[in-house]
């Protein structure tokens, strides 16, 4: 199931949105559970082409969604913001290599 398709099934919606910058960093995406909605920045979106830009896309959702997961308590909580975030991004790498193998 791609991860748009996933995430149409968990009812999480996703936009292109300008997310700005967050200090000095620019921001790729963001999880929104009030919505719930996932938020891809659009200024990202925009440099990108082909297979960087797929990847880009498919990496932003499942990176998010397994904080949905986690708000939804499919998944336990990690404790520990970078652990977290280390974790949507092995979850978002694996959805990525079923989508496009290598």
């Amino acid at each position: 199931m791609s991860p748009r398709a996933l995430a149409r099934s968990y009812g999480v919606g996703i936009r292109f949105v300008d997310l700005g910058n967050w200090g000095s960093v620019e921001l790729r995406s963001e999880y929104d559970p009030a919505v719930p909605e996932i938020r891809i920045n659009r200024r990202i979106v925009e440099r990108l082409r082909g297979h960087a830009l797929r990847e880009f896309v498919v990496t932003a959702i499942g990176h998010e969604l397994y904080h949905h997961r986690e708000q939804i308590g499919e998944i336990a909580k990690i404790a520990g913001r970078a652990a977290r975030e280390s974790a949507a991004d092995r979850f978002a790498r694996a959805l990525a290599r079923n989508v496009h193998p290598p």
